[in-house]
């Protein structure tokens, strides 16, 4: 038996086959398996284009408000240990003085 890749939106492991379509049963959702395909290759880029990777260390380009508080990351700020992760803030770190918070790539170089 064939293992079929989970749903992208609700991550079910309860997909089905529909022809050339994948659907999930529990959200309705319906993709093909080119689209998971590229959609997992999909590569995390800088602001500069460089391909970055897990581990790596960046430097922010830009002062960034920190949602809920006053406090702001400073251009020239390195973050160390960069974790890669899905969505609109692509990159979950730490930052020193500030603590845990997700960044966007478009805002960050590799240092």
């Amino acid at each position: 038996m064939s293992q079929l890749p989970p749903c992208p939106q609700c991550a079910s492991e309860f997909t089905y086959e529909d022809g050339a379509q994948l659907v999930c049963p529990e959200c309705g959702h319906e993709w093909s398996e080119t689209e998971a395909a590229a959609e997992s290759e999909k590569a995390i880029r800088d602001a500069n284009g460089n391909e970055l990777q897990d581990g790596d260390s960046v430097t922010v380009i830009k002062d960034l408000k920190v949602k809920g508080s006053s406090l702001v990351v400073k251009v020239g700020t390195k973050v160390k240990s960069i974790r890669l992760v899905g969505g609109d803030h692509d990159i979950d770190c730490k930052v020193d003085g500030i603590g845990q918070m997700k960044l966007k790539s478009e805002f960050v170089k590799k240092a």
